[in-house]
């Protein structure tokens, strides 16, 4: 396992969150906030558009934030699940 999540599995990360819980109230005030960075990751994880140095910072903010609102450090997360499973153990250790 990597020592951080890579960019495109970041994206992925994003993207489905943003389309499996934009109606969840636990994620409404971060999906309000990053309105740019979901978005963008998803166009970039399902190939719409490429990567680039003025899309990069969006796509690292967001997931800065969701990490920071899940209260866990990147491990290099495979996949959204994978990010939920770490932060519930991490939850259930506090």
């Amino acid at each position: 396992m990597a020592d951080t999540t890579d960019f495109s599995t970041k994206c992925q990360i994003l993207a489905d969150l943003w389309m499996e819980y934009r109606d969840d109230e636990a994620f409404k005030e971060l999906l309000d906030y990053a309105d740019l960075g979901f978005p963008i990751a998803y166009l970039i994880d399902n190939g719409i558009i490429e990567n680039s140095q003025s899309t990069e910072p969006f796509i690292e903010s967001t997931f800065d934030l969701l990490l920071k609102l899940l209260k866990v450090e990147d491990i290099g997360f495979e996949h959204l699940n994978h990010l939920f499973e770490v932060a519930e153990e991490n939850d259930k250790l506090n």
